[in-house]
């Protein structure tokens, strides 16, 4: 009887330590986040049209390849405004597995929206996410997030209204950033909240760049806390975009 559970406890503290080494392997080394947007990531969008003369289309030859430069008119940001190619939304929410803390984050580029800026001031703005497009790097966590969590069936879309101007006191120029704070309203999962945040916003290359966080607790918005089996979440997430415009 003792050498019976003997093996017992020893096939325990075996399982016990599998599932541990391994919740440690995926929580560093398999499970990989994409790191936080950033003011790079801007420079990237804004820098994806190059700025020339404002003639015809510009063709050149490198390295056996032809080229084709969009010329860019720099006619200050006053105006209506589109979101460009490029752009890119996403979630991020810290979460433990067996306490071994790791991120998961997933993204989307399926946004549009459009804002109007007159002066130095952002009059109106509205943007709308394709909620069933969002991916990351886990099948498995797409399921739950499309199912249990946002319900996509349901709710496909996300929507942002601004709802109070953005004063941003000066226009920014010369790919130099300026920092405002924005409050409108957030829909995601058919629950619209107020929220306020703070943007940084670039113009260069006849672009907007746009760069913001909007944290998210997850119960303002009816949203099920996304723990499920040994992985634990944070009750908030973020919501994190880089935007690029082109004009209307």
């Amino acid at each position: 009887m003792k050498k019976h559970w003997k093996k017992l406890v020893t096939a325990v503290v075996a399982i016990a330590i599998v599932v541990v080494a391994g919740s440690f392997i995926y929580a560093k080394f398999i499970n990989k986040a994409d790191d936080e947007f950033d003011t790079e990531d801007v420079k990237d969008l804004l820098n994806a049209t190059t700025s020339v003369a404002p003639d015809a289309p510009v063709t050149t030859e490198a390295a056996g390849l032809e080229t084709t430069v969009v010329p860019v008119v720099d006619d200050g940001v006053e105006g209506n405004w589109v979101i460009a190619e490029g752009s890119e939304v996403g979630y991020r929410v810290d979460e433990s597995i067996n306490g071994f803390d790791t991120t998961a984050n997933g993204r989307t580029q399926a946004i549009t929206g459009t804002f109007t800026i007159g002066a130095t001031t952002v009059s109106a703005g509205e943007f709308t996410v394709d909620m069933t497009t969002f991916k990351s790097d886990k099948s498995r966590r797409d399921g739950q997030f499309d199912g249990r969590i946002m319900d996509v069936a349901n709710f496909p879309t996300s929507t942002f209204v601004l709802t109070a101007p953005i004063d941003f006191q000066q226009v920014p120029t010369g790919g130099t950033t300026i920092t405002a704070s924005a409050t409108g309203d957030l829909t995601l999962r058919g629950t619209t909240k107020s929220v306020t945040f703070d943007v940084d916003a670039t113009f260069a290359n006849g672009r907007v760049g746009v760069l913001g966080r909007i944290p998210v607790l997850f119960s303002d918005f009816g949203i099920p806390n996304p723990s499920v089996a040994t992985i634990s979440t944070e009750d908030n997430g973020l919501l994190e975009f880089v935007l690029a415009f082109d004009r209307a």
